[in-house]
């Protein structure tokens, strides 16, 4: 494997130190496409968790509607008792 070069050099011109930078990496700047993509996603993902909340919450309404019926039907099928 050969080594690699330090990150920056110096050289030497008619007695004069040039430095050298070292290499830039590209960096893709995102598309207005890409970048509405992500905000969607975000905004989505958001709405998700929001759907699956009320999901839960439609549960839990319908479990005590069912439990106040029975409580309900229990009271209404009791007979009064005399004191």
């Amino acid at each position: 494997m050969p080594a690699r070069p330090p990150m920056n050099t110096v050289s030497t011109v008619k007695g004069i130190d040039i430095m050298q930078a070292a290499p830039v990496r590209a960096i893709a700047i995102p598309s207005f496409t890409d970048a509405f993509r992500g905000f969607e996603s975000l905004l989505m993902s958001g709405a998700r968790r929001n759907a699956w909340t009320a999901v839960l919450e439609d549960r839990r309404r319908a479990k005590d509607r069912v439990e106040t019926e029975h409580v309900l039907e229990a009271a209404a099928t009791r007979t009064p008792q005399a004191t």
